[in-house]
């Protein structure tokens, strides 16, 4: 369950700020804004093919390939 603290003096309106964004980083207010209209099959199939296509953005981002033509930096050596 999510919860969080109310810091002495802190503003009421702050403290649901802070509460929204714990929310929404665990993904719980999507999951609510999905579970409160019934959702087809096809609806769900490109609703899972668009998260896919997340994942693989962000994955490729982070093991791209190097570009073709690309020089390599030349290995350091050292002469004794």
């Amino acid at each position: 369950m999510t919860e969080i603290q109310i810091r002495k003096g802190e503003p009421v309106d702050r403290a649901l700020k802070r509460l929204k964004t714990r929310l929404e980083m665990d993904g719980i207010l999507e999951e609510v804004r999905r579970l409160r209209a019934h959702e087809t099959p096809k609806e769900r199939t490109k609703r899972k093919a668009r998260a896919a296509a997340k994942r693989g953005k962000i994955r490729y981002r982070f093991t791209m390939p190097k570009a073709p033509g690309a020089a390599e930096a030349p290995a350091v050596t050292a002469a004794v």
